[in-house]
């Protein structure tokens, strides 16, 4: 699980390093939570090294204000997750397990699509993020209204802000 996730994050400390972005750290354990950040490494968001680095070295306690910061983004994820894309799924499985769909069922299944997957992946963004800041780390949002983009180039800055930032750099 998250193979590719581990491969971007290793991947990007290297390139950091090795284009003086970065001094290596010497510490091995900050290293390994930075790699293996639990609340990211099924859906993102790819953090970089500088910006989750210093909050794990930092000493962290945790107080209500962390669950007052997080209920929103946990609530928020659960609901599109569980109201949004669990509700369209069985839509799209209809439709695209039809014979002979019209052109009308394949146009509403197509959009349903496009609401199941964005709710999928804005969803889990949201549940990392919120997991994230229960325990105190504040990490980058991904989804920034893709579907309201006016260009393919705007659309793919605003559907996976970190993976486009990544690939970029």
């Amino acid at each position: 699980v998250g193979l590719s996730f581990y491969t971007l994050k290793k991947l990007a400390y290297i390139l950091d390093v090795s284009r003086g972005r970065l001094e290596p750290t010497r510490d091995a354990v900050s290293f390994l939570l930075f790699v293996s950040f639990f609340p990211q490494i099924a859906a993102g968001p790819i953090d970089r090294v500088q910006h989750l680095m210093p909050q794990i070295d930092q000493r962290r306690t945790w107080n209500s204000g962390l669950l007052y910061s997080a209920w929103p983004l946990l609530v928020t994820g659960f609901f599109k997750k569980i109201v949004i894309a669990n509700t369209m799924q069985p839509v799209v499985d209809r439709v695209f397990g039809l014979d002979e769909p019209s052109r009308i069922i394949v146009l509403a299944g197509a959009l349903a699509f496009t609401l199941q997957i964005l709710a999928d992946f804005s969803a889990y963004t949201d549940l990392s993020r919120g997991f994230a800041k229960l325990l105190g780390f504040d990490t980058p949002e991904n989804f920034n209204t893709p579907y309201l983009a006016l260009t393919p180039a705007d659309f793919w800055n605003r559907w996976h802000i970190t993976l486009s930032t990544w690939l970029r750099d």
